[in-house]
């Protein structure tokens, strides 16, 4: 029960942050103000941003990313070695993300929002 609660809460305290502090900064949608995760999934999906929502793909983006840092702050938490658990902290990261991303660009595939 303690890490439910421990990955309820840091899910929601990282959104808040997330949402409030990276993506609200973006008010007018330039390539300036793009934020990375936006022109990853340009580049290695052809995601044509003129067919998507793009509120929609920042909120895709911000429940993704939160939930991928979620993820990793409660596997280090219930790994009771400190050295594994700096290990993990290290090596697991860039998969999850690559993993959760693929799945936004395949999403987005199979609705036809690609050039």
């Amino acid at each position: 029960m303690r890490e439910v609660i421990l990955f309820l809460l840091t899910y929601l305290i990282v959104f808040i942050i997330y949402k409030f502090l990276v993506t609200r900064k973006i008010k007018k949608r330039t390539k300036k103000n793009q934020p990375t995760e936006v022109d990853f999934l340009v580049k290695k999906y052809n995601i044509d941003l003129k067919k998507v929502d793009y509120n929609k793909l920042i909120l895709l983006i911000s429940i993704t990313t939160s939930l991928d840092i979620t993820v990793v702050v409660t596997i280090i938490a219930a790994v009771k070695s400190f050295l594994l658990a700096i290990i993990l902290g290290l090596l697991l990261p860039v998969p999850l993300i690559l993993i959760s991303y693929h799945v936004i660009g395949f999403y987005y595939k199979k609705k036809g929002m690609t050039k």
